[in-house]
């Protein structure tokens, strides 16, 4: 009897004499155990269908796996697909390789961070603080919502973030065109569509997934020679239009001379073939993802000879031209979809000192002139 409740549990051991002794010993342990107040029945009987019974709280007796696969059910119904392919990747590759088979309110920091000292997806690499973040966004995100349920007492890593010492950063991990290199890029595209998608991601700054979820219609005004940015394709959504990365994502932005001469010329292309601004030549269709682009790209920076980087370093282009020739950084982070312009000035501050070479002279001019005048009522 246990809280009143008469309890059978059946134990996988033939009824011989050794065994209805080694029963008879582990039913007094029990008896023992729930006469001091320390019988644990989920610890004692974990795969019993009682266990939830007697659980203080549900995460003492469902497992990791089992929580974490339904919460992705959950997910679905709110997050992109982009995002949730990288949770899926996460939880089934990493999170319950590893914690699958414990109970919910059993895993702690001190397990994770363990964990997170030693993992590397690829022998060869280790992984990155960023990854190791991604890694841990996924799971503390789950343990929060677990919380909130009430399954478990408190999200165990909540204010925690375990990072491993690496190296600083090179610079060049932002690598713009300078002019010469987009002509030589424009010059060596496959036909007029391919070079007109390129001068706008170069004049634009647009991500990949946002240029190809472009349409006529809906998107292009050359009235107002505005661009609206409302969806978003990626690789994931397998060719449906999606919301914008981010709520600033969901922007109108200026279409610069360069851009509106790319776009009237791409509209005699493909305005009657469709809504698609962009499409694949070889399909004759939308691009669905990045990674067609990346394969075009690939051929055409081998053809231009031009020092291979990847195609987001247009969004860079875009940027570091733009506060090079002076445009204020809240007006370039607009452009790009960033909410605030903190991030232009991170990422990119080193281009923005040379965007006026007169920098500080307004400053020299004012105020020199007014110690000089102090110098001369004092004399």
């Amino acid at each position: 009897m246990y809280q009143g409740i008469r309890c059978r549990e059946r134990i996988p051991l033939k009824p011989t004499t050794a065994n209805l002794k080694r029963a008879e010993q582990h039913r007094a342990a029990i008896l023992d155990a729930i006469h001091r107040g320390i019988f644990d029945y989920a610890t004692t009987f974990p795969n019993s269908t009682k266990a939830a019974t007697f659980a203080n709280r549900p995460g003492d007796v469902e497992s990791v796996e089992a929580y974490l696969e339904r919460w992705l059910k959950r997910k679905s119904l709110e997050l992109k697909a982009s995002t949730l392919l990288g949770y899926n990747k996460i939880v089934h590759r990493l999170l319950i390789p590893k914690f699958g088979e414990w109970k919910l309110s059993a895993l702690k920091r001190r397990d994770v961070r363990e964990w997170l000292e030693t993992i590397d997806e690829d022998k060869k690499v280790k992984l990155s603080n960023k990854r190791l973040a991604n890694i841990q966004s996924v799971l503390s995100s789950a343990l929060s919502d677990a919380a909130d349920d009430e399954l478990i007492d408190v999200n165990p890593l909540t204010g925690w973030r375990y990072q491993r010492k690496e190296a600083p950063k090179p610079d060049d991990d932002i690598d713009p065109f300078d002019p010469k290199e987009q002509a030589a890029i424009y010059a060596a595209c496959r036909d007029e569509g391919d070079r007109n998608m390129f001068v706008t991601f170069m004049w634009t700054g647009l991500r990949t997934s946002e240029l190809i979820a472009l349409d006529w219609d809906r998107d292009i005004d050359f009235v107002r020679e505005e661009i609206r940015i409302t969806q978003a394709n990626t690789r994931a959504s397998k060719g449906q239009a999606e919301d914008t990365k981010t709520t600033a994502g969901r922007r109108t932005i200026k279409m610069l001379p360069p851009v509106k001469s790319a776009l009237l010329a791409q509209k005699a292309i493909t305005l009657l073939r469709g809504q698609a601004v962009f499409i694949n030549a070889g399909t004759g269709k939308r691009w669905t993802g990045d990674n067609q682009i990346w394969k075009i790209w690939q051929t055409i920076i081998k053809k231009a000879k031009v020092r291979y980087r990847n195609p987001y370093q247009t969004r860079h282009t875009f940027a570091s031209m733009m506060l090079s020739a002076g445009e204020h950084p809240m007006w370039v982070a607009k452009q790009m979809g960033h909410k605030d312009w903190t991030m232009i000035a991170r990422i990119y501050g080193k281009w923005m000192p040379s965007a006026d070479p007169d920098a500080g002279e307004k400053a020299v001019a004012l105020f020199c002139k007014v110690d000089a005048k102090t110098a001369r009522e004092s004399a």
